[in-house]
């Protein structure tokens, strides 16, 4: 399933392959994912990956996937999306979450900024946009009615390649009133990426530096102000439907956001159980009797149970990017908060159930040498390690959406 495509507007560009499939973009990924293991040490040591890779994707048209047809983009629904993203985090999980965390915004643009914005937003066609929700200082008003943005924006994901980045500041209330968030977004040229990434534990190589934005003057259109990512309500229509046409545009941007960390999820563990498989092929059991790995029945026991768990993630997450397109399909006033909470949550079990094949059987079953720094496995845990301690797992999925979906279905007040 794929979203339904709006038709090219008059005197804007058609997408640079016309007739490029579903089916082929994650056939390309797949195959682009099979060279990055490869790469994963330099992507590690450099902090993002290299520039082939870059116009591996760039070529292969993974930057336009969301982008609005209109545009020149492809419109692919999310369903393609994230079965690219699963197929390159399989690869390198690194590769996955700068791929992710930037290309994928196209969707948040292309549903919230109207149309004199996106105007601007995709006239290049491909578009990396990396995006914070921490709310980061205060905006000023400027004289033409735009806005003074100003900061350092942390764990900006996709930014080596970027050509937007979309934050969040503050915008101060009236008298006795508390400030207000404000979402924006500012072109390539208004901003600087610092070198401050790759010290941590995983997910070294997912170009997540910090953006400084320094006074920068953005005009009215690139900002939202009382926008937020997080708690964005499509009930009353979106801008991105009015414009283009699809229901793609017109469904919630929490739950799509939240797929994300899912899939990022399923591929990393896909690989996991890639590289166990093959150290079931080509090693033996180091007690009597001497068998290969993959004829012991306790080696076959711990890859069947990560198998099954990979699988029913993959399937949970596959079913919640289902629901969200139909929900999307019954219009924008179905797209309560309640089902946004309830289609992230999806994600959040997708993701627990992956993690456990990792660090319940295929890590601590796949012997010393298998986890030496380096080595695959021993980098997806690592990888998938990190990817626990970001805001969207730690905090919202782990603490919040389910507090705040059961405030929605009682009716009770949620702090």
């Amino acid at each position: 399933m794929t979203a339904a495509r709006s038709l090219p507007a008059d005197g804007h560009p058609s997408p640079p392959e016309p007739g490029l499939t579903a089916d082929e973009v994650v056939a390309r990924a797949e195959r682009i994912a099979a060279g990055l293991v490869d790469r994963q040490q330099e992507t590690e040591e450099r902090g993002y990956y290299g520039l082939e890779t870059h116009n591996e994707l760039l070529n292969a048209g993974l930057y336009r996937l969301l982008v609005p047809r209109r545009y020149g983009g492809y419109e692919f629904g999310l369903d393609t999306y994230l079965r690219v993203v699963i197929a390159l985090a399989a690869g390198c999980p690194s590769t996955a979450w700068m791929y992710t965390f930037g290309a994928s915004h196209a969707h948040t643009a292309a549903t919230l900024f109207g149309e004199a914005a996106q105007d601007e937003l995709f006239a290049g066609g491909d578009f990396i946009c990396p995006a914070t929700v921490g709310p980061v200082g205060f905006a000023e008003r400027a004289e033409d009615g735009g806005w003074i943005v100003d900061g350092v924006h942390r764990y900006s994901s996709g930014s080596p390649y970027a050509t937007h980045f979309i934050g969040h500041t503050l915008v101060a209330g009236a008298e006795g009133e508390p400030p207000a968030p404000m979402l924006f977004v500012v072109p390539r040229a208004q901003w600087e990426r610092l070198d401050d990434w790759g010290g941590q534990l995983g997910l070294k190589g997912s170009g997540s530096h910090s953006v400084k934005i320094d006074k920068a003057h953005i005009p009215a259109h690139f900002a939202l102000p009382g926008t937020h990512m997080g708690v964005t309500s499509v009930v009353e229509g979106t801008p991105g439907f009015e414009l283009h046409g699809t229901t793609l545009y017109g469904g919630g941007v929490l739950s799509m956001i939240q797929f994300q960390v899912g899939a990022l999820a399923v591929g990393m563990a896909t690989g996991a159980l890639e590289a166990y498989g093959q150290l079931l092929l080509d090693r033996t059991t180091i007690y009597p009797p001497i068998v290969p790995r993959a004829a012991d029945p306790d080696f076959q026991l711990h890859y069947g149970e990560a198998a099954g768990r990979i699988a029913t993630a993959r399937a949970a997450l596959t079913d919640a990017v289902r629901q969200w397109h139909e929900t999307a399909d019954r219009g924008s006033a179905a797209f309560t908060r309640e089902v946004d909470l309830r289609l992230s949550l999806i994600s959040s079990e997708a993701l627990r159930l992956a993690w456990s094949a990792v660090a319940d059987h295929l890590f601590p079953t796949a012997g010393s040498s298998a986890v030496r720094t380096g080595e695959r496995i021993e980098r997806i845990w690592r990888d998938m390690s990190t990817l626990h301690s970001h805001g969207g797992v730690s905090v919202f999925l782990a603490k919040l959406a389910g507090r705040e979906l059961a405030a929605q279905v009682f009716g009770v007040a949620h702090p």
